[in-house]
């Protein structure tokens, strides 16, 4: 493995912890059924809204150019995908559904993220990648089934908006990682939010809070805005675009159990012994998997 994949997916997990938090976190800030906090859409635009100010005062600072005429429509698609539809659909199921729960359907964002990289990169996993990549997606969502038997092997209205999310997701990181081999990773994700600033900020204020709110839902908004909307992508996209999209996006395969880990201590959500055995499981074929060969297609 090159140097430079190895480097990859070092900052691909430091993006895999930052935005672990994101599903605990934004649970604290739209609360429950039973004792609501923020709205979904506000989360979702508001969010955006902070990361995009941040946004605006880096690109001035480190007097960033403008993005080529070509790269304006990659940012739309990118803007599309990880500043709304992602936080958006979270955002509004997440009130349905404890973050444990959420965690485990995280579990398609890799295979989804590598598909699309896979055919906007032309690269050409081997069979063993795609069946390593199968099998972790295939243990994270036979995981989310057993969970819910309590209510039914069902799939959840909220379930349908996750899973929405990571289709957006997985467009939104092939699509930025795409812009980050000739872009600085900095700037993808700035430009992408400022862009989006014209309809984000009149919709955050419209949607905004009327009523008190606990400290726990206004520390939760904040991390999603500072952290997962801005500086998990800094990480993030660098990764996918020193180790490759396909390759890289494995290690979020990490992301839901490092969701669970993180929602017990915060949201006092159960980690028993079932979820652990998953867990070492999906980790077993994200290390194998890496080993693979992904190769360029031919011209």
């Amino acid at each position: 493995m090159r140097a430079d994949e190895i480097r990859g997916l070092w900052f691909g997990a430091l993006g895999v912890v930052i935005f672990a938090l994101t599903l605990p976190m934004t649970r604290l800030a739209v609360g429950t059924p039973e004792a609501p906090q923020m709205s979904g859409v506000f989360i979702a635009l508001g969010r955006a809204v902070v990361a995009s100010v941040l946004s605006a005062v880096f690109l001035a600072a480190t007097r960033a150019p403008l993005p080529r005429r070509e790269d304006w429509w990659p940012l739309a698609i990118t803007s599309a995908g990880v500043v709304f539809g992602f936080p958006l659909f979270t955002s509004i199921a997440m009130r349905h559904v404890e973050a444990v729960h959420a965690s485990v359907i995280v579990g398609v964002l890799p295979l989804a993220t590598a598909g699309v990289g896979a055919w906007l990169h032309r690269q050409r996993p081997s069979a063993g990648f795609w069946v390593c990549a199968a099998v972790g997606s295939a243990l994270v969502v036979a995981f989310a089934v057993i969970r819910s038997g309590a209510s039914g092997l069902g799939i959840q209205p909220a379930d349908v908006l996750l899973l929405a999310a990571m289709g957006c997701a997985a467009v939104g990181y092939a699509w930025g990682a795409r812009l980050s081999q000739h872009m600085r990773a900095e700037y993808v994700i700035c430009w992408a939010l400022v862009m989006a600033l014209p309809l984000t900020l009149p919709a955050a204020l419209i949607t905004r809070p009327q009523a008190p709110l606990s400290a726990s839902a206004w520390w939760g908004f904040a991390y999603v805005a500072v952290f997962s909307m801005w500086l998990g992508f800094f990480a993030w996209y660098r990764g996918l675009a020193l180790g490759g999209t396909v390759r890289v996006s494995q290690v979020q395969l990490l992301q839901p159990f490092l969701g669970m880990l993180f929602a017990v201590p915060l949201l006092g959500e159960r980690l028993d012994a079932l979820t652990l055995g998953f867990a070492l499981a999906v980790i077993a074929t994200v290390f194998i998997g890496k080993k693979m060969p992904v190769r360029a297609a031919a011209a």
